[in-house]
Formats: C-alpha cells, structure tokens, sequence
C-alpha cells in the first residue's frame, strides 16, 4: 500500500468532489478515507488514498494542482510519511 493525503481547499462550488474523485478512479486511485466540511462557504477536504497503482506520483501530484486550479481550488497530494512529519509536535 502507498499511501497519499490529498488536500482540497477553497471556495464551494458545485462538482468539487465529483471531479476529484472521477480524477482518482480513473488513474486506478482507491480512496480509503474522506472528510470534508463547508464553513461559511468554504471547502475543506481530506483524503487518505492508496496510490499503489500509479507509477509516476509527482506527475499525479501535479495533475491534481492543475484540477485544482481549472475548478478553483487549491489541490495538495503528499505521501503519508511527509505528511506526519509536518504535523509532528
């Protein structure tokens, strides 16, 4: 298992989820957990993904920032190891 968090922020918009989660299944990506919130009109989610599938992640990650700008968010994927490291106290 090569596990990602992927961040999705910004203003909400209809077809946020859809078309992240279409992103995923489309490049064999298993989402394994998901929260997402709406505050005062802004987006908040994350996402714990298998991306053992894919063979070149930073063109993933890099994909996901494009979708991300095309529908007016900002998209981060990281490996989980990265991850926990920035959020250690």
């Amino acid at each position: 298992m090569r596990k990602f968090i992927i961040t999705v922020v910004g203003h909400d918009t209809v077809g946020i989820i859809a078309k992240v989660c279409t992103y995923l299944a489309e490049n064999q990506v298993n989402i394994l957990d998901i929260s997402q919130t709406i505050v005062d009109g802004y987006f908040n989610m994350m996402m714990v993904v298998d991306a053992v599938k894919v063979t070149d992640v930073t063109k993933m990650s890099q994909e996901l920032a494009g979708l991300g700008e095309e529908i007016g968010v900002v998209i981060h994927c990281q490996h989980e190891d990265i991850f926990n490291m920035m959020h250690r106290i």
